[in-house]
């Protein structure tokens, strides 16, 4: 896909992400799963048998996938969902899998108790691998489809001519309002130093993370010029010091760099659909913040590229 084909497949994406649960949920992930790929089996439920405690089998990587997507989350239900599935799974399919998934609709990530779980049903059973598929991972599937089966998979047509333009202070002057509206009481900024060009590969941010922040960055200087006077100076940066205390809460929790950028992507946009113009001037706040060095770090000194290119 192209850029723009992408973006607005993601807007798609996230739509329905906010839409599906419990049933229409798992026929979405049969659907995208089957399309993906022709070994994979989307196991129904059928009469007493019911599902034997998977939603779907994976014959050559021997995965077994456990769907949980509840309209409202509660953790000591979906435990109780994990150690139901398992079980079941271990007494009715024991030689059918190595890998147990559990496959969950939470677009802020794992919550902490249900990795707790995860880990303690690894200790609990070394012989097999525990995973997690959240929005991030449904995702990538989806961008290895072709583009008939993309939007087949979605429900939508993905227009082939860009539909993304140029972005305005009008695209802008909306988030940044929101994002004023979640900044944070705190000391003063520490001084600031210039963006280092390698920041990017230090942070491990590549491919479509990569290529979307260089986007925003050749027009991360309208957030400058949105915020240009002596007033606005001061509320820049208590916007800027609420970002970079949401960045190292989210940083804690999520080691990925992609995962931190999603969760920064929603802090910007809010829970809601938006459409492609203000998701790319989303992109261009997080990468006005990036080269400010308010998220993700600067390579310390002497930091070499991973080629060995010296610092």
């Amino acid at each position: 896909m192209q850029y723009e084909q992408r973006m607005y497949a993601r807007l798609k994406f996230l739509e329905l992400m906010a839409e599906l649960n419990e049933t229409t949920f798992e026929a979405f992930f049969h659907k995208l799963m089957c399309a993906r790929n022709p070994e994979f089996l989307d196991v129904r439920t059928h009469g007493r048998l019911g599902d034997q405690g998977s939603d779907g089998l994976m014959l050559h990587e021997s995965k077994l996938y456990a769907c949980y997507a509840p309209q409202t989350v509660n953790a000591t239900e979906i435990r109780q969902k994990i150690r139901s599935d398992l079980a079941k799974a271990l007494a009715q399919r024991a030689d059918q899998f190595n890998t147990f998934v559990f496959v969950h609709n939470d677009r802020r990530g794992m919550h902490p108790e249900i990795a707790t779980e995860l880990s303690d049903q690894q200790r609990a059973h070394p012989d097999l691998k525990f995973q997690q598929m959240g929005s991030r991972k449904l995702w990538h599937e989806c961008m290895q489809l072709e583009l008939v089966l993309a939007e087949d998979v979605l429900g939508c047509q993905i227009p082939v001519q860009p539909v993304v333009h140029g972005i305005g202070m009008e695209d802008l002057a909306p988030l940044l309002k929101h994002l004023r509206e979640y900044r944070k009481s705190a000391d003063p900024l520490m001084p600031l130093g210039e963006v280092d060009p390698r920041k990017l590969d230090f942070n491990r941010i590549h491919d479509e993370a990569r290529e979307d922040l260089l986007r925003g960055m050749r027009q991360s200087h309208l957030v400058d010029a949105f915020y240009a006077g002596v007033l606005r100076a001061v509320e820049h940066d208590e916007v800027a010091q609420g970002f970079r205390l949401f960045y190292e809460q989210v940083r804690r929790d999520f080691p990925d760099p992609e995962d931190v950028l999603w969760q920064l992507e929603m802090y910007v946009l809010g829970n809601g659909s938006v459409p492609p113009r203000t998701q790319r001037a989303a992109w261009v706040v997080l990468a006005h913040f990036f080269e400010r060095c308010d998220i993700f770090e600067a390579p310390p000194p002497g930091w070499s590229m991973p080629d060995g290119t010296p610092a």
